[in-house]
């Protein structure tokens, strides 16, 4: 089953939109729209009746809906509701859900089983349907540089009950980590400065179960977020 990601344009590029209860990725360098279209994402999933969680390090909840005010998608409506939740990683509470004492210290996640298990039980004791989380900055503040931990955790992941998008930054599509590999797709933002102005487009560079050509096609910010030109192809 396919779910619409709330991205005008994205959607006509995989088939009518992502197979649900999968890991993607969403790469880029920063201000090429990767939390602009997470967001699109969990909204959309809102307004179709769906549970959404936004598990964050970088912003807080009102720094966020400060950002995504500039648009016209209805963010604030879905943030708002009962439906759309909300963490940062820093706070207290949060810290405590998936903290533990038998480690280094309090901040400590006690052990990534105990971290996996934590975040996957709080997603489906939550219904969570769509789940992002912001970054892989986040992930390497709980595992360092264990890329054995992190490989755990993403396999874990995968098997939740929730569509996850897994923001990261990243300059550069050709170099791949372990979290490229594991996801069932991975998407890259593209945003350069040409002679006429900043040109944004959008690669799919992978993509299981959905037939994919890689080419870059054009985005653009609008009123209401996000916007994928699926016929304009950019020449790289």
């Amino acid at each position: 089953m396919r779910i619409p990601t709330g991205v005008p344009g994205f959607d006509e590029l995989v088939d009518g939109g992502l197979l649900e209860d999968r890991l993607y990725i969403v790469s880029g360098p920063p201000g090429s729209g990767k939390t602009t279209f997470c967001s699109q994402f969990l909204t959309k999933g809102v307004f179709e009746g769906e549970t959404a969680l936004y598990l964050s390090m970088h912003e807080s909840k009102e720094e966020l809906v400060t950002d995504m005010s500039n648009f016209e998608f209805g963010f604030e409506q879905a943030i708002s509701s009962s439906q759309m939740k909300f963490l940062d990683v820093f706070d207290a509470e949060t810290k405590r859900l998936f903290s533990s004492s038998s480690r280094t210290g309090a901040d400590s996640p006690g052990s990534v089983e105990n971290l996996s298990n934590k975040l996957v039980s709080f997603v489906e004791s939550k219904g969570v349907d769509r789940l992002v989380i912001d970054s892989t900055m986040l992930l390497e503040y709980y595992f360092s540089d264990d890329v054995d931990e992190l490989v755990t955790f993403l396999t874990k992941l995968k098997r939740s009950d929730a569509t996850v998008l897994l923001i990261s930054e990243m300059t550069d599509p050709t170099s791949y980590s372990d979290g490229h590999y594991l996801a069932h797709g991975v998407v890259f933002m593209h945003n350069y400065l040409e002679s006429g102005g900043m040109t944004r487009g959008v690669q799919i560079i992978k993509m299981r179960g959905t037939q994919i050509d890689c080419d870059i096609r054009e985005a653009e910010f609008t009123d209401r977020g996000l916007r994928v030109k699926p016929n304009e192809k950019i020449q790289s």
